[in-house]
């Protein structure tokens, strides 16, 4: 049975954590004693009192050394997260002492990319020694990374989870959907399309659900017309382009700010197809009562400073 969560962190040790990792790294009790600076009867009553405090055994003996159980890969990943948080948080410290730079974790869906990183640019005009990380993911998955304390805010949509409460929400961009294509595309030459004619298209769209995906099959219901059903369903941006330049029949959905960006590349075509529905605006969002840094609300006044219509 697994300890309580408050047995864990009375007992657990981070010298321990790095012991696991350095177990994982070398497959051996020797090699990764001498990695933390413990003998190796010191690191075999560390490994066992690791143990003891998880319930659980993560390593088992080998003619290849030590090989972690499926328990062990777990934990070994969490000391690892662990870790590498602790190093943020001094480089967090070191920024906030010096009065500069610090650290920001942003995440974005696939269309407001362009809007992040238009408001990360001035920001590093403003502090060029801060560091960034950017996740890109679906509304779903960035809002489970808020709750765990993993993003400081993200650009997404908050419309998709059963709480919503548990957020704060900004509006800050309108956003426009656009169909795009290969520039091969054999409608990509005309002046005016109707839906229908890509209602056999190949499509490429987002997971059933998906606030995107939901807007175009109103788009198909509206328009009497059945939603294809030979999908190919994905939420990067890269694989989408990469299956419209390899298959010119293909067709995709995007916002208007990305499409724009690729068509300014020659990357795609943007159809000349006018959707009815409107989409849900981008919202900047933030874990309800959380604690915002300096630098998180330098990076909202970005949004403050420019007008949503003009975002």
């Amino acid at each position: 049975m697994i300890p309580s969560l408050s047995s864990i962190t009375s007992r657990l040790h981070l010298k321990q954590l790095r012991l696991l990792i350095a177990l994982a790294d070398h497959g051996s009790l020797l090699k990764a004693a001498e990695q933390v600076a413990l003998t190796q009867p010191g690191a075999s009553k560390a490994l066992q009192e690791i143990e003891t405090t998880l319930g659980a055994q993560l390593f088992v003996r080998t003619n290849r050394g030590l090989e972690a159980t499926d328990l062990g890969h777990c934990v070994i990943r969490y000391a690892r997260l662990i870790q590498t948080d602790l190093a943020h948080l001094r480089e967090d410290m070191i920024g906030i002492m010096q009065g500069h730079g610090g650290r920001l974790a942003l995440g974005v869906i696939m269309g407001a990319v362009p809007l992040l990183t238009d408001a990360l640019t001035r920001l590093l005009e403003k502090r060029p020694a801060l560091s960034v990380e950017i996740v890109e993911d679906t509304s779903a998955r960035l809002l489970r990374l808020l709750d765990q304390g993993r993003l400081d805010m993200a650009i997404c949509r908050t419309s998709i989870s059963q709480q919503p409460h548990l957020y704060d929400s900004i509006n800050i961009h309108n956003e426009k959907l656009a169909v795009v294509a290969n520039i091969h595309h054999p409608l990509a030459q005309q002046d005016r399309l109707q839906l229908g004619d890509l209602a056999d298209s190949r499509w490429v769209v987002y997971s059933a659900n998906m606030p995107m995906r939901l807007l175009l099959e109103r788009e198909f219901h509206e328009a009497n017309l059945r939603f294809p059903l030979h999908l190919l369903e994905t939420t990067s941006a890269f694989t989408t382009l990469s299956l419209l330049q390899r298959n010119p029949s293909f067709v995709a959905l995007m916002s208007v700010d990305v499409a724009q960006f690729c068509t300014r590349f020659g990357m795609t075509a943007i159809l000349p197809l006018a959707l009815q529905s409107r989409s849900e605006p981008y919202q900047l969002v933030t874990r309800h009562g959380s604690m915002r840094s300096s630098v998180a609300q330098l990076f909202i006044d970005e949004f403050a400073e420019v007008p949503p219509e003009m975002a």
